[in-house]
């Protein structure tokens, strides 16, 4: 086994036995310590599971969450979706699988939410668009790929936000149609405006990956 599938594994181990603990406790040093006793985890296996701690178990928790969603969109047919419709979906079915954890969720929002923690938290809505555009069959290299996964990240928030209130489903089918639309319609200006807020996330994404 691989040091990066060694450390995957253990990772979800410590993830398996942290997320009980979170809504009383949230994503804390406390509860990270107390799990890893609870995982078996011995030092050495927390160094190479979570170097970094808190943080990088949050990382893997979403990681999971890209992961889940990938293989529920695999089980659907969605060839005959237009490309919005299968970027719906494929925000629908990432939330559907973080909905058992939606107070991991706000808990790790709120802590993305904090100055030092930006960086971090535009990386990890950068990646979790990426994702979403893959599954929806995106597959380009040039800067329009740049500008449509800036814009997914600018109105990923904003959906999760709304559904942490957990709305009716066709409540939340008609918010998320609505943001994408927005997101189209700014899209439609052309890169003279779209620029600068990408030069601004990449910046953020820069300083999260070498934090």
């Amino acid at each position: 086994m691989t040091a990066r599938r060694a450390s995957i594994r253990l990772q979800d181990e410590w993830l398996d036995a942290l997320m009980p603990h979170i809504e009383d406790m949230g994503w804390t040093d406390e509860a990270v310590t107390l799990s890893a006793r609870e995982a078996g985890l011995g030092s050495d296996e927390k160094a190479l599971a979570a170097p970094n701690g808190v943080p990088d178990l949050i990382e893997r928790f979403f990681d999971r969450a890209e992961e889940d969603m990938l293989a529920a969109l695999e089980a659907q047919d969605l060839s005959a979706l237009r490309t919005h419709e299968k970027v719906a979906a494929g925000i629908k079915a990432w939330l559907s699988v973080l909905a058992p954890h939606r107070e991991a969720v706000k808990r790790a929002a709120v802590r993305g939410f904090a100055p030092w923690n930006a960086p971090a938290a535009a990386k990890r809505t950068w990646k979790t668009a990426d994702a979403i555009w893959l599954a929806a069959g995106d597959t380009a290299e040039d800067y329009n790929r740049e500008t449509k996964r800036a814009l997914l990240s600018a109105v990923l928030p904003q959906i999760v936000l709304y559904w942490q209130d957990e709305p009716s489903e066709e409540d939340l089918d008609a918010f998320i149609e609505k943001r994408l639309q927005g997101a189209m319609k700014f899209g439609q200006w052309g890169s003279k405006f779209a620029k600068p807020g990408l030069d601004l996330l990449d910046r953020l994404r820069g300083r999260g990956e070498t934090d």
